[in-house]
């Protein structure tokens, strides 16, 4: 598209076709998108982020040296006036240049395969420590649970965990599995992908080397809205984390500003399919909401977290996040803003 409205404009010349695919590209290889693989924030990362600059390295080396033979070729034999109308000799065979075509894409296969099979080893391989947090990790149309077994705590599509101090590593092991389709875990800072597949149990770690919001997304379609099944991964400090976990550990705070919103909630077929912790609402089949008031996003991370957004939602999903499963509501005004109030106290 861009190519054709170079053209189509008049302005189709070299330079102006080189400076728009460099203000295009040149941000993300730099590292400025929060979903960059060039600006690696763990030690998967760093290992992918490396193997990668070789084989970027040895592919730019290899276009450049067919590039140069070629343009060479093209402009110290290009055709003139003088040329004899003869045909050269002819030179059939070079025992030299075939060797070297042979050996040197066989030499630069090997290096490629021992450098990518020490980076899958690395990380697919490393020991667990004795320090390691433990997460589950279910994918699902089209959402997120984590599940942390040794604390008791259950969540939804922003996962929190401790940053890895490097003197004493506490890297966090994902086990993850479908409870549909299949999905795949990615967060291209801390780790590369994880398929995420039904009747199976799939195990990555990551350790983010500082604190920070590291952003990630399913990467196999998995749906319809498979391009909104976005994930949020939060790296806080051992404090913070701490803090973090003991308020996950509490029932849901009853407010009696909230009880008829409340009662809504309790009333209606939200119970069926979401938890609210301390109540008669245990349902498993949608996101736990016990804490749904401290996330900073709904949806699975494609919409802000606000009164009037999760207003909207419960009305009507579909028009956020069409194709989703989560059945409108179609609540009368009243019980649509009491029960909007009283999930957003739900911290």
């Amino acid at each position: 598209m861009t190519w054709l409205i170079l053209r189509g404009s008049g302005l189709f010349n070299l330079r102006l076709v080189i400076a728009h695919f460099w203000l295009l590209g040149v941000p993300s290889w730099l590292g400025e998108g929060r979903t960059s693989i060039f600006s690696p924030k763990g030690t998967p990362a760093h290992f992918i982020f490396g193997l990668s600059m070789l084989v970027l390295a040895i592919t730019a080396g290899i276009f450049l040296t067919a590039g140069g033979v070629l343009a060479y070729v093209l402009i110290r034999y290009r055709q003139r006036a003088t040329d004899s109308e003869y045909e050269p000799a002819q030179i059939y065979g070079s025992n030299q240049i075939e060797l070297s075509w042979t050996v040197v894409p066989i030499l630069i296969v090997v290096v490629l395969f021992l450098t990518t099979a020490r980076v899958i080893f690395d990380t697919e391989y490393a020991s667990k420590p004795h320090g390691a947090l433990d997460v589950i990790v279910i994918g699902h149309q089209y959402w997120w649970e984590f599940r942390y077994p040794k604390l008791g705590i259950v969540t939804a599509n922003e996962l929190h965990i401790p940053v890895s101090d490097p003197s004493h590593p506490t890297p966090t092991y994902l086990e993850m599995s479908s409870s549909d389709t299949d999905h795949s875990f990615w967060v291209p800072q801390l780790a590369g992908k994880m398929d995420v597949i039904p009747n199976r149990v799939n195990v990555m770690w990551i350790d983010p080397e500082a604190p920070g919001l590291y952003l990630g997304q399913c990467a196999q379609y998995c749906g319809t809205q498979h391009a909104k099944m976005l994930l949020r991964v939060y790296g806080q400090s051992r404090g913070d984390f701490d803090t973090w976990v003991a308020q996950q550990k509490q029932e849901a705070k009853r407010d009696a500003s909230t009880a008829e919103g409340q009662s809504v909630f309790l009333r209606n077929a939200c119970i069926n399919c979401h938890t609210i912790a301390g109540t008669i609402a245990t349902g498993r089949f949608g996101p736990d909401l016990t804490h749904l008031g401290g996330r900073d996003t709904i949806a699975s991370g494609a919409v802000q977290n606000t009164l009037d957004n999760l207003r909207k939602w419960i009305d009507n999903p579909a028009q956020m996040k069409p194709g989703c499963l989560m059945p409108a509501m179609h609540l009368n005004d009243r019980d649509l803003n009491a029960v909007s109030v009283y999930l957003t106290t739900l911290h």
